[in-house]
């Protein structure tokens, strides 16, 4: 995505966003309601054309790849006919896009849905629907993958199988996966890297441990203690540049010194530690440290007037 701006009516909806998903990896791309996400993925698939801007896959829009099915597989909404099976479903796609039929009952224990696919879709539950929706976006066997929110409606087993899945895709087949969710944990065990964006702008990206150590620098020195002494504690430990905050009857959070220097200094004075260690920021932590107000700024900024759209 290079430069991806869109506006409707009075609503920047995206605002010069630019960033790259690489091969073998799976990205995270996250932001707040309105955030802008399901218009970039929109303009990613010719769905929506930008103002201004160009989002391609190696250097070729979709609208332009001579075989859009075998090379990008997306799914941004489940849409089936309710009394066609999964597997009539699947091979209708096949027939459209030119692939065997034999295709449809691949993909179909692919994503584990093999029993199922003489199923009438319309009987599907919301996580077999999800799993049918990646099926389909599987059918040309495509190095790239685009899904919105798939692990909406999946049971915990069906999200630990997606991680998993979506890993190999990304780690072992050296595929690029860009998937965009509201579940942060999740994000956080499935992707390599995240893609944050706020008011349709770009608020961060980079790997989990990049991101992590960013926040941490800006809370540098943040340790979590446990003590049965924690008021003695707070006593030696607090001034000079330290903040001591009480999180609990037992429990502190120390800033402005590292673990080891707090622990130095509990033995000197003879203090009990049950817990000690430094704090590492969460990716929802992260998320929210980074998003916070960002609806607010979409509401209050106008789009720009000196914008004309693309032909």
């Amino acid at each position: 995505m290079r430069g991806l701006s869109k506006t409707f009516g009075q609503v920047r909806a995206v605002d010069d966003l630019s960033f790259t998903v690489e091969p073998g990896q799976v990205t995270g791309f996250l932001g707040p309601n309105g955030a802008g996400k399901t218009t970039t993925l929109r303009m990613t698939l010719g769905l929506v054309t930008p103002d201004v801007g160009t989002a391609t896959f190696d250097g070729v829009r979709y609208a332009d790849l001579p075989d859009p099915l075998r090379r990008v597989g997306a799914v941004l909404e489940t849409a089936f006919h309710p009394a066609r099976s999964g597997r009539d479903h699947l091979r209708v796609y096949c027939r459209a896009a030119g692939l065997p039929l034999r295709r449809a009952d691949e993909v179909l224990d692919q994503v584990g849905l093999g029993p199922a696919g003489g199923r009438k879709a319309g009987g599907y539950s919301l996580g077999m629907r999800q799993r049918l929706g990646l099926a389909t976006a599987l059918l040309g066997d495509p190095a790239v993958l685009v899904l919105d929110e798939p692990a909406n409606g999946l049971d915990p087993e069906g999200i630990q199988w997606l991680r998993g899945f979506l890993r190999h895709l990304a780690h072992t087949e050296g595929r690029t996966v860009l998937i965009s969710s509201h579940l942060l944990a999740e994000v956080e065990q499935t992707a390599d890297r995240v893609v944050i964006v706020g008011a349709g702008r770009l608020v961060r990206e980079g790997s989990l441990a990049q991101l992590r150590a960013g926040a941490d620098a800006g809370g540098a020195g943040r340790v979590l203690v446990r003590s049965p002494q924690a008021g003695e504690l707070t006593r030696d430990l607090t001034g000079d540049g330290v903040r001591v905050e009480t999180t609990g009857a037992d429990s502190l959070t120390v800033t402005g010194l590292t673990a080891a220097e707090v622990g130095r200094r509990a033995f000197a004075a003879g203090v009990e530690l049950h817990e000690l260690r430094a704090h590492s920021s969460g990716l929802e932590e992260v998320y929210f440290r980074l998003t916070t107000g960002q609806e607010e700024f979409a509401a209050s900024t106008p789009p720009p007037a000196d914008r004309t759209a693309a032909s």
